[in-house]
C-alpha cells in the first residue's frame, strides 16, 4: 500500500482541468458509432475485432488538440469512442446467431431492433456497473502490467509534446477506403482461384486460392504479427489442402463427372462439413484457452470478491482520481437490469420459471467473466482477451439447464442465445472499460466521469449497432442474389428448382419474376445462394459456433457428429502441444482467402521487424516505429470498414455500381498489395531517423 501511496499521476489529484465536457462527450459518441460499425464489419468479415483504443486516442488528440483541449478531455473523448468497439463485439458474436439459428428471419424489423438495442444497452450498462465494484483491486494493482493501458496513456503524454501520429491513421484510411473502392469497381479483381485435377477421371481434385484482396485483412495480419497469422493460415491450410478435397474425394469417388462445377462443390462441401468440424476444435480450443489460464482466473475471482468491501466504502472522504460511481447507485442498476433481464428471458422461453434460472445465471456467471476479464485485460490486454471463450462457457451450461428444466426447440434455443448475447456484451465491456481506467489512472482522470462518459458510448453505440448489422446482412444478401438472378437470366433460365434447406420445399418450382418479387432473404434461400450472415463475405465465425452448440445441445441436430469429430481433432491439437488449437480451427472456417491475406499482412510485419532490428536503435525509438505501423493497419482497417458500409448501403438501396472490368485481373491485385505492403514497411522505418 506504501508503494501505490506514491503513485502520482500524470495530472496532479489536486489540479482542477475541464475533464468530461460536452465537446468531449460528442466526440466520443461519434467515434463511438464509428468505431462499433467498423470492428462490426471487420468482426463480421474476419471474425477478429481490434482494440479501439489506439485508434480513438489519436483521434481525441487530433481533434482536441486543435480546439486547444486538455489531455484530461482527451482521455475522456477516448473512453467514450473506444466501447463502442467492444458493444460490437458483443452483438456480433450473438445476433448474427439468431438468423444463423433460423429464429430471426427475417433478420431486421422494428420489434428485433427494439429488442437487440435493450438488450445491448443493459447488457453494456450491466459491465459499467460490475466494474465500479471491481476497479479498485483490479486498476491499482501493481502486479498487472495493463500493457494496452499504459501504450495508450503513452500517446496522450505523446500528443502533449506534438508527436501526434494521426497522419499515419488517415494515411491508412485513405490507402485502405482506395483500394477497397477499385474492388469494388471491378478495377481489380478481389480474389484468384484455380481448380487442379490431381488424378486422371477427376478423382482428385483441389483449389488453390490467392490471398483476398483486402487492406483490412493485410492490416489485421499486421497487427497479429507473422507467427499468430501463420498460425490462423495453418488452419486454412488444412481446411482446403486436407479435409475439403478428401472429403469431396470420398463423397463422389463412384462418378466423378458427374459434377459440373467443382468449384461450387467444394465450397459447399467446405461448408456443409469443414466448417462445422472446426466449430468442435473451435469450442474445445475456447475451453482449452480457459484452461490454460486457470491460475490467473482463479487468483482474479478470489481477489475481486475479496475485495468487494472496500468499494463500499463513504465515497466523500475519496480523492477525485478514486472516485467510482457511488456503490448504492450500482448495486440499484444492477437490480433494475436483472428485472428487465427477467422480462427479456422470459420472451424468450414463454415461461417465468427457466426465465427467472437464466436470469440468476448470467448475473452471476457475468460478475464472475467481468473480474475474469477485467484481471485478464490486466495481463494480456483487450485484443486477446478470450471474450468468445468465457461466453461459450456460459452457453453452454445455460443450453444443459434449459434441457434439463424441459425446455426444447426454437424457445430454448432463443434463451440460450439472449443469455449468451448479454453475457458477451457485459464481459466485453467491463474489460475495455478496466483498460480504460488504468489509462485514465495513470493519465490522473476522475473514475466515476469516465464510468458515466462510458454509458453514453453504450447507448449511442447500441442505437446503430442493429442497424449496421441489418445493412450489412442485407447488403450482401441483395448483391449476392441480384448478381444470380442476372446469372440465370442472362443464361435464358426461367425457373428455378428450390434450393434451399427446407425438406417441404424440396422440388418446388418458382420463375424468375416470382422470386424477384420475394423479400431478399426469402430469394437468398430459394436460389440456395447462402449469403449473408454465416455466408462467404459475412462467416461470423463466432456468432456460427454460437448458433450451432445451442443448437446441437438443445434440439440434437445431425451436424453434432461433426462437432464431436472437430472436438477430437482439437484434443489432437492439445496433445500434440499446438500453439493456438484455437487459432487454427478460427482460420479452418474462414474464407481461404481471407487467412491467406492475414498471413501476408503478418509476413510484411516480419520483414518490417527484421529491417527495424538491423538498425540497432533503442528501445523508445523501436516502439515509436511498431506504434506507427500499428496505426498504419488500424487506418487499413477502419477505411475499408467504412467504405465497406458505404457500399452496403448502396446495395441496400439496389444503386447499380459502375464496373470497370467483367473479369479484372489480379495481376493488378498483387501490385496494389506490393503497394499495401511498401506503405506498412517503409513509412514506419522513415518515422524514426
Amino acid at each position: 500500500m506504501d508503494q501505490e501511496k506514491k503513485f502520482v499521476p500524470f495530472v496532479p489529484v489536486e489540479t482542477k482541468m475541464a475533464e468530461f465536457t460536452l465537446r468531449a462527450a460528442l466526440l466520443g459518441v461519434i467515434m463511438a458509432m464509428f468505431m462499433g460499425a467498423a470492428n462490426a464489419y471487420l468482426g463480421l468479415k474476419a471474425g477478429m475485432t481490434i482494440a479501439a483504443t489506439y485508434t480513438t486516442a489519436v483521434v481525441a488528440m487530433a481533434v482536441l488538440k486543435a480546439l486547444k483541449g486538455t489531455i484530461l478531455e482527451e482521455n475522456a473523448a477516448r473512453t467514450v469512442g473506444s466501447i463502442g468497439g467492444n458493444v460490437a463485439t458483443g452483438a456480433i458474436f450473438t445476433l448474427p446467431a439468431f438468423y444463423i439459428a433460423g429464429i430471426w428471419n427475417p433478420f431486421f424489423s422494428l420489434e428485433h431492433y427494439i429488442l437487440s438495442t435493450i438488450m445491448l444497452v443493459v447488457a453494456g450498462i450491466l459491465g459499467i456497473m460490475f466494474v465500479t465494484i471491481l476497479r479498485r483491486v483490479l486498476v491499482e494493482d501493481a502486479e498487472l502490467p495493463f500493457p494496452e493501458s499504459i501504450a495508450a496513456a503513452e500517446i496522450h503524454k505523446s500528443g502533449q509534446g506534438g508527436a501526434g501520429g494521426s497522419r499515419f491513421l488517415f494515411t491508412g484510411m485513405g490507402v485502405g477506403a482506395l483500394f477497397s473502392a477499385l474492388v469494388e469497381f471491378r478495377f481489380i479483381a478481389d480474389g484468384w482461384q484455380k481448380i487442379v485435377m490431381m488424378a486422371k477421371g477427376s478423382k482428385g481434385v483441389m483449389m488453390l486460392r490467392a490471398p483476398g484482396m483486402s487492406p483490412a485483412y493485410f492490416g489485421v495480419g499486421y497487427i497479429i504479427g507473422p507467427k499468430l497469422g501463420a498460425i490462423n493460415f495453418s488452419g486454412g491450410v488444412l481446411a482446403w489442402g486436407l479435409l475439403t478435397p478428401m472429403i469431396a474425394f470420398f463423397i463422389h469417388r463412384g462418378d466423378p463427372g458427374a459434377v459440373t462445377n467443382w468449384s461450387s462443390e467444394l465450397t459447399a462441401v467446405w461448408k456443409d462439413y469443414v466448417r462445422y468440424i472446426a466449430i468442435g476444435g473451435m469450442l474445445v480450443g475456447a475451453f482449452y484457452t480457459l484452461y490454460k489460464m486457470r491460475n490467473s482466473l482463479f487468483t482474479g475471482i478470489t481477489r475481486s470478491f475479496s475485495y468487494m468491501r472496500i468499494s463500499a466504502a463513504d465515497n466523500a472522504a475519496i480523492s477525485r482520481t478514486d472516485k467510482d460511481i457511488n456503490i448504492r447507485w450500482s448495486l440499484m442498476a444492477i437490480g433494475v437490469i436483472a428485472v428487465i433481464m427477467l422480462f427479456i428471458f422470459n420472451y424468450f422461453t414463454g415461461s417465468l420459471g427457466p426465465a427467472a434460472v437464466a436470469a440468476v445465471v448470467m448475473l452471476f456467471l457475468g460478475f464472475v467473466f467481468a473480474a475474469v476479464s477485467g484481471y485478464l485485460v490486466g495481463i494480456i490486454g483487450v485484443s486477446n482477451n478470450p471474450t468468445s471463450g468465457l461466453t461459450v462457457a456460459v452457453l453452454i451450461v445455460v443450453a444443459l439447464l434449459m434441457v434439463g428444466l424441459g425446455m426444447k426447440g426454437v424457445a430454448a434455443v432463443a434463451a440460450v442465445l439472449g443469455v449468451a448475447a448479454f453475457t458477451c456484451t457485459s464481459v466485453s465491456v467491463a474489460g475495455e472499460m478496466m483498460q480504460d481506467l488504468k489509462a485514465g489512472h495513470i493519465l490522473g482522470c476522475t473514475p466515476w466521469r469516465m464510468q458515466i462518459g462510458d454509458i453514453f458510448g453504450v447507448t449511442a453505440a447500441a442505437l446503430v449497432m442493429f442497424l449496421v448489422l441489418s445493412l450489412l446482412h442485407l447488403g450482401d444478401v441483395k448483391k449476392v442474389v441480384g448478381g444470380e438472378l442476372d446469372r440465370l437470366e442472362g443464361s435464358g433460365v426461367t425457373q428455378v428448382e428450390y434450393r434451399g434447406d427446407d425438406p417441404a420445399l424440396a422440388g418446388t418450382t418458382y420463375t424468375l419474376d416470382e422470386i424477384r418479387r420475394a423479400a431478399p432473404e426469402r430469394q437468398n434461400d430459394i436460389l440456395g445462394t447462402r449469403a449473408g450472415f454465416g455466408g462467404e463475405e459475412l462467416p461470423a465465425p463466432q456468432a456460427s459456433l454460437m448458433a450451432v452448440v445451442a443448437n446441437s445441445i438443445v434440439q440434437k441436430k445431425t451436424e453434432f457428429i461433426l462437432i464431436i469429430a472437430g472436438m477430437l481433432m482439437g484434443f489432437a491439437f492439445i496433445m500434440m502441444q499446438v500453439k493456438s488449437p484455437m487459432l487454427i480451427c478460427v482460420g479452418m472456417y474462414l474464407p481461404i482467402e481471407t487467412s491467406f491475406a492475414i498471413f501476408v499482412g503478418g509476413l510484411m510485419k516480419g520483414l518490417f521487424e527484421r529491417l527495424a532490428d538491423k538498425r540497432k536503435l533503442e528501445k523508445d525509438a523501436k516502439d515509436r516505429m511498431a506504434n506507427a505501423g500499428v496505426l498504419i493497419s488500424s487506418g487499413l482497417i477502419a477505411g475499408e470498414a467504412l467504405l465497406g458500409l458505404l457500399f452496403a448501403g448502396l446495395a441496400f438501396a439496389e444503386v447499380e455500381l459502375f464496373g470497370m472490368f467483367e473479369n479484372p485481373s489480379y495481376l493488378l491485385s498483387l501490385v496494389c498489395i506490393g503497394i499495401i505492403g511498401f506503405l506498412l514497411i517503409r513509412s514506419p522505418l522513415k518515422s524514426v531517423k
